[in-house]
């Protein structure tokens, strides 16, 4: 009988270690909002990654600084992905409830969006949501696993309400529903000591009154036909016509499709107050337990004078930046050249230094010859290079500095193709595709009279520098043209030019 015991314990021992050998290696970390520590991800499920993003309300086109994050989040996934996880990622579509405050005040943005265009607000949602996947797709952003409408959640939302009403969190008031924050034991759960009292000063100076609230923070879940009487959408309710708040959808339609247990939530840092703290309170409210262990943030796209907006006026779209000339992909590659917990300053000057660096790496690469045998051990090093890269916050600007590096090896062309095109499941900036474009467009092909006319009164400005023997403001115009992607060459023939 003892023999069999000890048999059986050993049994136990072998079936545990080759459990744990066969567990996936956990060396994926990031800057994690929630504890406010570079965290090693550990998912829920061993291998497995259960991923959300706030996707955009559908009101009009995404400018090129919410398509930051989304660049970002996008390159997160694929990051997670190549080392390993499954990933299921899900995105949801505000088409309903989102006002123009975040903190549930002022206009919806899907009835403004609506009057402005004089259409219907299904008919706003589906043209903005065609758009923004249009750009996804000139910025290489692979569509998420599932995306989900608001609108095709109610039953969802109205559970999830009834719910919290039932445990205590909720009230109604004033023909609304509200979460109670009051009932929460920690509710500013992304803040410092010294965030909480800046915030409760913009709660108390900033926010409009809203009579029916009991508490400054609280959030509407249940919007009924009392707040906005030309509401377009609405729908049936245990609290009469009406409908939802923007919060709740983001909890409701994780849950729908990911269960009570999320590993990561990613979005702006717009996005952490107040929206992402009301998606915690009202889903651990909701579930009795921690919802999502792991929150990725991506900084603000800037301009000189601060974070650009729509409501600044600062609209830039990939429809804007296409029709000066830019390649989409430039602008991806503009965006990994920065570590996303940082602001990025955007500026033509810093697309046009950049269009130079993209052009020149993808007509290099585009050189490369693809026979021969790929070495291996070269393979492998730079391979561990960039995966390290990846792994430490997500470093994609080093990420790129191993890309250079790998083009400038000392190995054989098939290598370094292998390479480029293993670091593409992750950057996907097209390089070698691009470059053999590039390689095959005469030189000065599509160039617009306005450009080419600038560029002969620099090269006639420089000439009369040289003549002058003025040779610092001839280096100086050689320079500016350079960062606008034109190169000069002198020849017995004159002064060549070609884009770059």
């Amino acid at each position: 009988m003892l023999g069999e015991i000890v048999a059986m314990k050993n049994f136990f021992c072998i079936v545990t270690k080759v459990e744990k050998e066969n567990l996936m290696e956990n060396k994926f970390k990031f800057y994690n909002s929630l504890t406010r520590n570079v965290d090693t991800v550990i998912p829920n499920e061993d291998g497995k990654i259960a991923m959300y993003t706030c996707g955009p309300t559908v009101y009009h086109f995404a400018h090129i600084g919410n398509l930051r994050s989304y660049i970002m989040e996008d390159v997160l996934e694929k990051a997670l992905r190549y080392v390993g996880y499954d990933v299921k990622r899900v995105m949801n579509i505000t088409d309903v409830g989102h006002l123009s405050s975040d903190a549930d005040t002022g206009e919806d943005k899907m009835l403004k969006g609506a009057k402005r265009e004089n259409k219907t607000v299904m008919e706003i949602a589906q043209f903005y949501t065609d758009a923004f996947f249009s750009d996804c797709q000139k910025l290489n952003i692979k569509r998420p696993d599932v995306v989900e409408p608001a609108t095709n959640c109610i039953p969802e939302f109205i559970h999830m309400i009834e719910v919290l009403l039932e445990k205590g969190y909720a009230y109604e008031a004033g023909g609304n529903v509200y979460f109670d924050t009051s009932k929460l034991e920690e509710y500013y759960v992304f803040s410092s000591a010294v965030e909480k009292e800046q915030l409760l000063e913009g709660v108390r100076d900033d926010v409009e009154a809203d009579e029916n609230k009991k508490n400054k923070n609280d959030f509407v879940l249940w919007f009924t036909k009392s707040k906005f009487e030309d509401q377009a959408l609405k729908w049936d309710s245990p609290w009469g016509v009406g409908y939802p708040g923007w919060h709740i959808e983001c909890s409701c339609i994780s849950m729908k499709h990911l269960g009570e247990y999320m590993d990561i939530h990613c979005g702006g840092v717009d996005n952490i107050f107040p929206h992402h703290t009301n998606e915690i309170a009202q889903s651990e409210s909701f579930t009795g337990h921690k919802w999502c262990n792991y929150w990725f943030h991506v900084n603000h796209l800037n301009d000189q004078s601060g974070k650009m907006s729509k409501s600044k006026g600062d609209f830039l779209t990939v429809s804007l930046i296409e029709s000066k000339g830019y390649n989409p992909l430039v602008y991806r590659m503009f965006c990994l050249q920065s570590h996303y917990r940082k602001p990025l300053v955007f500026s033509y000057e810093a697309l046009d230094n950049m269009v130079v660096a993209y052009n020149k790496l993808a007509k290099k690469i585009a050189e490369f010859k693809k026979e021969g045998e790929v070495q291996q051990d070269v393979f492998a090093q730079y391979k561990a290079k960039f995966e390290d890269a990846l792994c430490n916050d997500m470093n994609t600007s080093m990420a790129i500095t191993v890309l250079y590096d790998v083009v400038k090896a000392d190995t054989n062309d098939a290598t370094k193709l292998a390479l480029v095109n293993d670091f593409d499941r992750v950057l996907s900036l097209n390089l070698y595709e691009e470059g053999k474009k590039l390689l095959e467009t005469p030189a000065n092909a599509g160039v617009d009279a306005e450009l080419e006319a600038f560029v002969l009164a620099k090269i006639e400005e420089r000439a009369a520098a040289k003549k002058a023997k003025d040779f610092a403001t001839a280096d100086a115009i050689r320079d500016e043209l350079l960062a606008k992607g034109v190169a000069i060459k002198d020849t017995r023939e004159g002064v060549k030019w070609e884009l770059v």
